[in-house]
């Protein structure tokens, strides 16, 4: 199991160094998440242990919250003076992230339904 938490944190150290090489305005952990699941998807399985290791990562997700949380206690007056913005930033995501969680739905959904009809 340590190699798959191996592996899991070198994704996002290649991720990271890619980031920091291209100078991308993306997270590097996205990136590394992105190259995990490409690896994932051309070996086309989730090993068992690798299972168990995210699940437990997932499970004590909380944890990795509590220095966001500090960060913006610390900064509560930054976040007062720009919270309107980030109001409105919040707000406009999470819509759009409904949003498009529901179209991408609506399309597997149709395409499913059309799969199991052409085969039936």
């Amino acid at each position: 199991m340590l190699n798959y938490l191996t592996l899991i944190f070198l994704c996002q150290l290649i991720g990271e160094a890619f980031v920091a090489a291209t100078g991308l305005p993306v997270p590097g952990p996205v990136v590394g998440m992105a190259l995990l699941f490409a690896g994932l998807v051309f070996k086309g399985a989730i090993p068992k242990d690798l299972d168990t290791v995210s699940g437990a990562l997932l499970a004590n997700l909380s944890l990795l919250f509590v220095p966001a949380g500090t960060g913006i206690m610390v900064h509560l007056a930054l976040l007062g003076s720009d919270g309107v913005a980030v109001s409105v930033a919040l707000i406009v995501s999470t819509v759009a992230t409904i949003a498009v969680t529901g179209l991408v739905m609506q399309a597997l959904t149709a395409r499913q339904r059309k799969g199991e009809s052409d085969a039936g």
